[in-house]
């Protein structure tokens, strides 16, 4: 049993879970909260509803906050735990990053606490299978919080099929020279490395990708326009490459691994789904019931008619039932290899259960929130009306719910075929 010492303290996997938590509670109140109050003063909007440039991007001081705030999480060692401690980071379980993800979505609820625990800009399994090279120049700094990523997988005309993207690599030399055009990428505005996908043997299939590790500053590479969505927070945006010449060093894993790759990263996305929207959902769920026990109609709480119980009672149930599908599944997944190449037969369809029971979920959770507190529910930029949009999106990035359904389909059809008559 690994084990590894905080203080004078032994941790264990058995408690190092507490350990964390009760640390990032005391990064929220020591680093976060003076941070949070700065941005406050400085009138660019808050880290949940930032001010946006002329550019339709986020505010660069609301940026910045939040990139300090990934900077002293990974000076804390907090930033990265869901990292493998092979390579510096954490090596936290699937369930044991699930009560972290809970514990923070909880706690920080849409404050800048968040930026405390890498997401989508930080390290991913995927990109730990990089060179030796890549290891020291890429993800040692990313697991530190020092700089960003972002994952360039999606093209204006291709999403869910990855396979029939049109990006391409060609080899030149020992470098390979990328030319194309990504969209609805987050965080393309602020990265400072890129992971892109990209053909490299038309034809192949699943073997026809590969992944590259680009300098978001090298010659060829362009920040396109912003892409407003629903979510308003001027993170989302294209990307263009024009024969950027990237060296070996930078593929990561081996050519042909690029699509095994990716559904590694998105299925890390798809399985954050289960913290993420438990620590959400009881975050809204404290707030509905507060606000159910101190808002009066007729002259008596609203908690007390049975109509505005029985959002809460659903809301519960919703929170309740996607949490227990999240620890089981992970549990699962943990013992299987949740990332590992190739992946078990079994895992998609778990991967997929977590991602469209969540979403789904969350969906009605947020809807239930937003409902509870009536007119004042729908006033734009609240915590509600925010999440509520939060929710709505989540059931289209890292694949839709409607690719979640077939994904669980095709497991179920395939168990079933193999099983005696």
């Amino acid at each position: 049993m690994s084990m590894t010492r905080s203080g004078n303290a032994v941790i264990t996997p058995g408690n190092r879970v507490a350990d964390y938590t009760a640390r990032f509670g005391r990064f929220l109140g020591d680093d976060v909260a003076p941070l949070e109050e700065e941005l406050a003063r400085q009138d660019v909007g808050s880290a949940w509803q930032p001010r946006l440039d002329e550019a339709g991007r986020m505010h660069p001081l609301v940026w910045e906050a939040r990139r300090e705030v990934q900077r002293r999480a990974g000076k804390a060692g907090l930033y990265a735990p869901h990292t493998s401690a092979e390579v510096g980071g954490g090596g936290f379980s699937r369930v044991e990053m699930h009560h972290v993800e809970e514990f923070v979505y909880r706690r920080a609820g849409l404050g800048l606490g968040l930026a405390g625990l890498a997401w989508t800009e930080g390290p991913n399994p995927a990109v730990e299978h990089c060179s030796p090279q890549a290891r020291e120049r890429y993800l040692a700094p990313l697991i530190a919080g020092e700089i960003t990523a972002a994952f360039a997988n999606t093209e204006p005309d291709v999403g869910s099929d990855v396979l029939a993207m049109s990006t391409h690599a060609r080899p030149d030399g020992s470098d390979w020279i990328l030319n194309g055009h990504k969209a609805w990428i987050t965080n393309s505005h602020f990265a400072d490395v890129l992971q892109v996908v990209a053909v490299t043997e038309p034809g192949a299939g699943t073997r026809s990708l590969s992944m590259f590790l680009v300098d978001a500053d090298a010659p060829g590479v362009r920040r396109g326009a912003d892409i407003p969505t629903m979510l308003g927070d001027g993170l989302t945006g294209e990307l263009e490459f024009t024969d950027v010449r990237i060296p070996a060093e930078n593929v990561v894993g081996e050519i042909g691994d690029g699509f095994g790759l990716a559904m590694m990263w998105i299925n890390w996305r798809r399985l954050c789904r289960g913290g993420m929207c438990a620590g959400w959902g009881s975050w809204l769920l404290e707030r509905s019931l507060r606000y159910a026990r101190d808002r009066r109609s007729g002259g008596r709480p609203i908690g007390e008619l049975q109509a505005v119980q029985h959002l809460l009672a659903n809301m519960d149930a919703d929170v309740y039932q996607a949490r227990s599908t999240s620890l089981v599944a992970q549990a699962e997944l943990d013992a299987m290899g949740p990332f590992a190449m190739p992946l078990h037969r079994d895992a998609p369809r778990l991967i997929s259960l977590v991602k469209v029971i969540n979403d789904e979920a969350f969906f009605r959770v947020a809807d239930n929130a937003v409902q509870v507190r009536g007119a004042t529910g729908l006033l734009q930029g609240s915590p509600e009306e925010k999440l509520f949009r939060v929710a709505r999106n989540l059931r289209i990035p890292a694949g839709t719910v409607e690719i979640q359904r077939n994904a669980i389909a095709r497991g179920l059809l395939r168990a079933h075929a193999e099983e005696p008559r």
